[in-house]
């Protein structure tokens, strides 16, 4: 599913208070730190992640290996904070996106 600007927007929104679920140390991103955003992704559907990397392109590396490994969409990445969504179809109430 792609998201659009306008949904974009709005998650930006939803995500702006939510302090981060998963913490990324020095030891970078490992197998059980993507199992524990999988499992974020798939409880809230919308997470932050610090990314606590060394520079802007270690950082931004680990952003895209997790939105290709987790197959979840990139909504925002300020400095180390990162947001992530992932639509949960079997969540008993599912986060509703504006329509376009």
């Amino acid at each position: 599913m792609t998201i659009t600007p306008k949904q974009r927007r709005w998650l930006k929104g939803q995500v702006h208070h939510l302090k981060p679920v998963v913490l990324l140390g020095q030891a970078g991103l490992t197998e059980r730190v993507l199992a524990e955003i999988e499992i974020a992704l798939a409880h809230h559907e919308l997470i932050k992640v610090k990314v606590a990397a060394g520079d802007r392109e270690q950082r931004d590396a680990i952003v895209a290996e997790i939105v290709a490994r987790t197959g979840g969409d990139l909504i925002e990445r300020i400095g180390n904070m990162a947001s992530f969504y992932r639509a949960n179809p079997e969540k008993k109430a599912p986060l509703k996106l504006p329509a376009d």
